[in-house]
């Protein structure tokens, strides 16, 4: 189980990239912070979220 923004989900031993998209995030436009250190987009798609692990999404909003 991996905590997403506080909600746990049952998605060890996936990608954060594919994690993030089926969520419905742009990975362009978010920020990830894995067990409290921030993830670099390039790393996306070699992260492999563990059982136990805390996952905080953030995304980016434009406005005017």
């Amino acid at each position: 189980m991996v905590k997403i923004n506080g909600e746990t989900r049952d998605i060890a031993d996936r990608t954060l990239a594919s994690v993030v998209t089926e969520c419905g995030y742009d990975p362009a436009r978010i920020a990830a912070e894995l067990n409290g250190e921030i993830v670099p987009k390039s790393r996306y798609e070699s992260t492999v979220l563990k059982d136990g692990d805390s996952l905080e999404v953030v995304s980016f909003v434009g406005g005017g």
